[in-house]
């Protein structure tokens, strides 16, 4: 196996999009950030992929735009997933392991608050018994943190417990859509938004873009003085019909984690939209009080659609890039309710 690590990593998250610009106009600063970062210049990337939803963008074949953000000439080598850019990092990944590429550029964006986001998502159920009936996100993520605490497994006040420490973790983050930390008492006290879920507990609405720069051996030493090498990385999935799977677990998330080796990990950045999630997440990969989660916010702080997960990543490669920690990990989802999900494991060496 080739030594890969992520050199280089960019972002911008915002409520809205400032301005309404285009998705190129966003990628252009955010490509010219990793470019500064690793002193890479557009030559020095031998293959692109990206991860966005043309369903999300209201019009066929975004992506093919997006490219311009790229530059026309010289000529790349691109390829695109309609799949959070976690698993364009993937696909990158093995590129440079079949000695095709020997650097990487992944990137990822989505304009959320083009539509409403809960019922667009619908489009990812199943097309005969699900979709039909347009049941959005929220909904079904009440259901699934309802049958938990009908369970025994958590309660509203350990939901509040990870919303507190996210929003107060978030302060820190200058790409938090929100942020504030406020007493576990006075977020049981706000209302309920969809039984048991108070808004505080779903990942807000959040437009933006991300990209990593990835880079194998003597090239990432180049490019950064700490890279963060991928240590592993491999995802999963779970039966897309609802009714099929105990909703109170991520199998996929138990065979992922299974593949990597977590025993080391300091610092996980948890891609759980929903705050009952993260739960869930924890019990699945196995990591005990002494990890410390989603210092980033994690998404309860902001949540860019088909970026959320490459973000995750990035954030916990920044851990190892400052010395905060040696060992990180890095989760990406996607599909409704936890259905697919991938792990990435990042260390110094």
């Amino acid at each position: 196996m080739r030594d890969v690590a992520v050199v280089g990593f960019a972002q911008r998250q915002m409520p809205v999009f400032d301005g309404s610009p285009t998705c190129v106009e966003l990628l252009v600063p955010i490509i010219a950030e990793a470019y500064e970062q690793t002193g890479f210049t557009k030559v020095d990337i031998d293959f692109w992929c990206s991860g966005s939803s043309d369903y999300l963008a209201g019009r066929a074949f975004s992506f093919v735009a997006a490219v311009d953000a790229i530059g026309p000439t010289p000529p790349v080598a691109e390829s695109h997933l309609e799949m959070d850019a976690a698993w364009a990092l993937y696909e990158a990944w093995l590129k440079i392991q079949t000695g095709q590429a020997d650097t990487a550029l992944v990137y990822g964006f989505g304009k959320s608050s083009a539509g409403v986001l809960r019922r667009t998502l619908a489009l990812q159920l199943d097309p005969y018994t699900m979709t039909p009936l347009w049941p959005d996100t929220v909904s079904l993520a009440a259901l699934q943190a309802r049958l938990g605490i009908d369970a025994g497994l958590w309660d509203e006040k350990a939901m509040a417990e990870v919303v507190q420490r996210s929003l107060t973790d978030a302060e820190k983050n200058e790409y938090a859509v929100r942020s504030g930390g406020s007493s576990v008492a006075d977020l049981l006290a706000r209302p309920v938004y969809a039984d048991p879920l108070r808004k505080h507990d779903c990942a807000p609405v959040t437009d933006g873009a991300a990209a990593i720069v990835l880079a194998a051996g003597d090239r990432a030493r180049e490019a950064s003085d700490r890279p963060a090498w991928i240590s592993g990385i491999t995802h999963s999935v779970d039966a897309l019909h609802l009714g099929s799977r105990d909703l109170t677990r991520s199998p996929s998330a138990a065979r992922a984690g299974a593949g990597v080796d977590l025993d080391e990990v300091e610092v996980a950045e948890l891609h759980a939209p929903f705050s009952h999630q993260e739960l869930i997440l924890r019990t699945e990969l196995g990591l005990g009080s002494a990890v410390q989660v989603n210092p980033s916010g994690g998404p309860l702080a902001a949540n860019t659609m088909f970026a959320g997960g490459l973000i995750r990543i990035g954030e916990a490669a920044r851990r190892i890039w400052d010395g905060s920690a040696g060992v990180t990990l890095g989760h990406a989802t996607a599909g409704p309710l936890l259905q697919q999900n991938l792990v990435c494991t990042l260390e110094v060496r």
